[in-house]
């Protein structure tokens, strides 16, 4: 009997599975991914488990999978998609049949082009790359880091906790670019420069070269970084490969509509990989790249899988953590008109962004530890509900966000 398969096993595709069990389904659940770990959450890669070379946060505890019934496949890859059949094919030869299938095979991290990667050239996406990573990460090591965004600056403040020196190289003219308005960026830089990072920025890449003690980035300005290891950090790709070659939609990721269907009514998609219409933003496609969009969007398809039809109306949120500061995001700020500032204190800020029409859709704070926490989620919640707040009374921390949420 044909039941429920999920291509990926990471976060995403291990929280449809439970939520499935959850909501009463009581068919088959197979969860397939080509790690030989079991789900395991990947924001911990570049800050916790980089700092104390522990083994991967699990999503779960293995013995759930068996409790749940859910049958986990790991180590095995997915070949195919037989549409006509309704199975997936893996690359052992084992056919897999279903009857709904949820696509949750996130992203990969994008290589630099014309470079050989291996060696003293790498990425980070899983465990086994932070591992090896991290044993470059000591006193008297020199770690070169290719990209600006959060994975490279996280990666680089672990690799000074850890005693490393590190050149970051990042080819636009700052920082956090992708997202990250330039007055929060800009207190990221100088925090890491405080540090002792060497960040050079507008950095064109001309050359790279490997020898058996050194790999050295050439730059088009003339100078060079040598260095023992370069982490190349310049974005995700989605891995949609099953998908286009089953002749689904494809948009930059899994074109799926409010339900997060495909093409195929019977395939779902989810998580990094899926590009899912956002009803705050206008109903525009959006491919979010971030911890609780995974959880939430396994959340979701495990719901639709099992037909129920809510339009869920998400507010994109990210974070990172580096050193004792804590950078959030909550929503989306392309299209904004109006930025205001809110001030909290021990450097602490948060910046309020207006569309046109007044209406809140994104909210960017940076402050020590929890500082900005609490009123990042009662923007997020402002934004949710499609608010149109007063920017004095935004710029003021004498005005409790609260009550602007119950006016």
């Amino acid at each position: 009997m044909a039941g429920f398969v999920i291509v990926g096993a990471g976060e995403c595709g291990a929280r449809a599975a439970f939520a499935l069990r959850e909501k009463g389904f009581d068919g088959t659940i197979t969860l397939i991914g080509n790690e030989t770990h079991p789900p395991y959450e990947r924001p911990p890669l570049s800050k916790e488990v980089m700092l104390s070379g522990a083994g991967p946060k699990l999503v779960a505890a293995v013995e759930r999978y068996a409790e749940a019934r859910i049958d986990l496949l790991l180590g095995r890859t997915a070949l195919e998609i037989d549409r006509a059949g309704k199975c997936v094919l893996l690359a052992d030869g084992t056919a897999i049949p279903y009857d709904r299938l949820l696509l949750a095979t996130g992203a990969r991290p994008r290589p630099l082009p014309g470079v050989v990667h291996g060696g003293r050239v790498v990425t980070l996406r899983t465990h086994d790359d932070a591992m090896h990573i991290r044993e470059y990460l000591a006193k008297g090591k020199h770690v070169a880091i290719l990209g600006g965004g959060f994975i490279g600056l996280e990666l680089a403040a672990s690799a000074r906790a850890l005693g490393a020196a590190v050149t970051l190289m990042e080819g636009q003219l700052r920082v956090l670019t992708r997202g990250v308005p330039a007055e929060i960026a800009g207190v990221v830089a100088a925090r890491h420069a405080a540090e002792g990072v060497k960040i050079v920025c507008g950095a064109k890449i001309t050359g790279v070269a490997q020898s058996p003690d050194e790999v050295r980035v050439t730059l088009e300005d003339g100078r060079s970084v040598a260095a023992e290891l370069l982490v190349v950090g310049v974005g995700a790709a989605p891995n949609v490969e099953l998908a286009q070659a089953a002749g689904l939609s494809v948009e930059n990721g899994v074109a799926t509509d409010d339900f997060l269907r495909s093409s195929d009514l019977d395939i779902f998609a989810a998580g990094d990989c899926a590009c899912c219409p956002s009803p705050l933003y206008g109903g525009h496609r959006v491919r979010l790249e971030s911890w609780r969009n995974a959880q939430e969007q396994g959340q979701r398809a495990a719901a639709a899988m099992l037909g129920e039809t809510g339009v869920h109306s998400a507010v994109p949120w990210f974070w990172s953590d580096q050193y004792d500061m804590t950078m959030q995001i909550a929503g989306i700020a392309d299209g904004a008109m109006t930025t205001v500032r809110r001030d909290m204190g021990e450097g602490a800020f948060i910046l309020f962004h207006l569309d046109a029409e007044g209406r809140l859709i994104a909210a960017s704070g940076i402050g020590p530890g929890n500082a900005i926490a609490r009123d990042i989620r009662l923007a997020e919640m402002l934004i949710a509900a499609r608010s149109r707040p007063d920017p004095a009374a935004l710029a003021s921390p004498e005005t409790k966000l609260r009550k602007l949420l119950a006016a």
